[in-house]
């Protein structure tokens, strides 16, 4: 369970470089132990090999519509880094029937709202619309599947739209500077160490020949999953996706191929240093198993160690460091297990004034040292369990969390057997599969610490 997440939500068509929370929404709806589903979704699949996927929620007559493609940034050519996330804004470019920059328009016309977001491993388009104009809203999200049209001033004018994205949300944010060096300093060979939105002289050179070439070969029905929450079922939504997704022709698809990252054996270090941090504050990353790729069986363990360090003003670092030390304030824990490929543990913390990071990260080291030798405890492993059971009993009641939570599964390599056992397989970790997630994962060597101090800081 992703315990931070650097949200930052953005209108239709703005850049979505933030982390994604690809596993809070999978929480339990049911007793542990009951053998209960999570959110109990009916799937089919259409004829030309496209996925779908319905839950049904009668509260309201409302529906959230969602596509998902996949492919993303970690699948981009070598040298056009950001040419998913600049398709995603070319999706808005229009079609021969929805003129460029009508389809929000049309959505919001409608009552609706919609929106988009890449990430290494996936592109995803959703509108949410009142039930009566869901058949509207397919319509234009099947259109624009096969039909993108772009003109090379169309292609031109984006781009610097990109350009001006990256320059405010990653060049003039000392943060997400500190986060896409740390990210590339933990993975040196695998494509998840180039930002999403990608470098700004890969950008640059982006061409519609480089969008037009990413959007024929990636954006077919048999390369995307259909999710639809709300106030709907299987059998209404059925002839609803084969007259408008079930007619559109499957294509080729190239296999999916990236380079493993090698295990990272030493201890790495970025520091940043820019005149506008006003507080300072330390960032720890370790590469980790996700729910496809290393020792796996240390999942869900990992979930619950990161809820137990982490998150709540009862978690162990916040007693230790938080209330009991005084040394730290704003302490998080953030663990990616539902990326494609390998996932990411961190740790991070600002010191309170008067506190050096130097200080804080030994009192950081000193506590994660204590706990790999002593083990973590009972009362720590049961109250964290309990925590994330009763804060994902909420995600059923939303229409966008079933449908972000089931997408982002599927899309990733996960099935749905996966996602409804999610509570019981929480429930049944033990103690002593903590520790030894733990120490699997924060016992080794190769790690990346960031440092983000004010520009005047001596050291």
């Amino acid at each position: 369970m992703t315990q931070h997440a650097q949200a930052r939500p953005a209108g239709p068509r703005a850049t979505r470089v933030w982390v994604l929370i690809l596993v809070a929404l999978v929480g339990a709806i049911a007793a542990p132990g009951s053998g209960a589903g999570v959110f109990e979704p009916e799937t089919f699949t259409l004829d030309n090999g496209m996925d779908v996927v319905v839950v049904t929620n009668r509260r309201v007559p409302v529906v959230t519509h969602m596509v998902w493609y996949r492919v993303g940034s970690a699948d981009e050519p070598y040298g056009r880094s950001g040419i998913a996330h600049f398709l995603e804004h070319l999706m808005f470019k229009g079609t021969d029937q929805v003129p460029a920059g009508q389809f929000s328009r049309i959505v919001a016309r409608n009552g609706g709202r919609d929106n988009a977001f890449t990430s290494w491993d996936f592109t995803a388009y959703y509108q949410t619309v009142a039930r009566d104009r869901l058949d509207m809203v397919m319509a234009m999200e099947a259109d624009r599947m096969v039909n993108l049209r772009l003109t090379d001033q169309v292609v031109g004018t984006e781009r610097d739209v990109v350009l001006a994205e990256r320059r405010d949300r990653v060049d003039l944010s000392p943060g997400a500077q500190l986060d896409e060096e740390m990210t590339a300093a933990l993975f040196v060979r695998h494509p998840y160490g180039t930002p999403i939105i990608g470098w700004e002289a890969e950008i640059s050179g982006l061409e519609r020949a480089d969008a037009e070439a990413f959007y024929r070969t990636w954006y077919a029905p048999n390369n995307a999953i259909l999710v639809v929450s709300g106030d709907i079922d299987a059998a209404e939504l059925r002839p609803l996706a084969e007259r408008h997704y079930g007619v559109l022709a499957p294509r080729p698809l190239p296999e999916r191929v990236r380079p493993s990252e090698p295990p990272l054996k030493t201890a790495r270090r970025v520091v940043l240093r820019d005149p506008e941090v006003r507080q300072p504050s330390w960032v720890r990353k370790v590469t980790a198993p996700s729910y496809r790729v290393g020792e796996r069986r240390h999942v869900y363990p990992l979930q619950v160690l990161a809820d137990l360090l982490g998150v709540g003003d009862t978690s162990l670092l916040y007693r230790r460091l938080g209330v009991e030390q005084r040394l730290a304030t704003n302490i998080w824990v953030d663990y990616r297990a539902g990326q494609r490929d390998l996932g990411v543990f961190a740790i991070g913390a600002s010191p309170v004034t008067g506190v050096s990071l130097e200080q804080l990260e030994a009192a950081i080291d000193a506590e994660l040292a204590a706990l790999l030798e002593e083990g973590v405890s009972a009362d720590d492993v049961e109250t964290a369990k309990r925590r994330m059971l009763a804060e994902a009993d909420y995600a059923r009641d939303s229409l966008f969390g079933p449908a972000f939570a089931l997408g982002s599964a599927l899309v990733t390599g996960r099935t749905v057997d996966e996602v409804e056992a999610w509570p019981d397989r929480i429930a049944a970790v033990t103690v002593d599969q903590v520790t030894a997630a733990a120490r699997a994962v924060l016992g080794v060597p190769g790690r990346v610490t960031g440092l983000l101090l004010p520009a005047t800081t001596e050291s």
